[in-house]
């Protein structure tokens, strides 16, 4: 299940969401303040792309003002899109694997610093 699940991901919303997350990265990265935040949106763009198979385990205590700050400013927007996205995909019994990874990178997408990606 995992490698179709993987395949079937890819194809319809892994590559696009990958693009969307290194160039939002990209976009950090230009400033130096950023890059820490940019660093954070590759490692979303990494999971997003390949997430069957894999879980996160979120840290907030490592880094929790820098957590807070992703959180006030852009986690909620993203984590509202991926929740969202969840909640479509888990209308249908078909839908409901890639909704259960829809909430996986809502996770990581409401608190990334200090997530681990096993």
């Amino acid at each position: 299940m995992k490698i179709v699940g993987n395949i079937i991901w890819f194809i319809l919303i892994g590559i696009w969401s990958w693009i969307g997350w290194v160039l939002i990265g990209l976009i950090f990265c230009i400033t130096i303040i950023g890059i820490p935040f940019g660093k954070q949106c590759f490692k979303i763009a990494k999971l997003s792309v390949l997430p069957f198979g894999k879980d996160v385990d979120v840290n907030f205590n490592a880094h929790p003002i820098a957590n807070i700050l992703w959180l006030i400013i852009f986690g909620w927007g993203f984590a509202l899109g991926y929740l969202i996205s969840a909640l479509v995909y888990c209308i249908t019994i078909i839908g409901i694997p890639f909704g259960i990874q829809s909430f996986k990178l809502a996770k990581l997408s409401l608190l990334p610093f200090g997530a681990i990606i096993k």
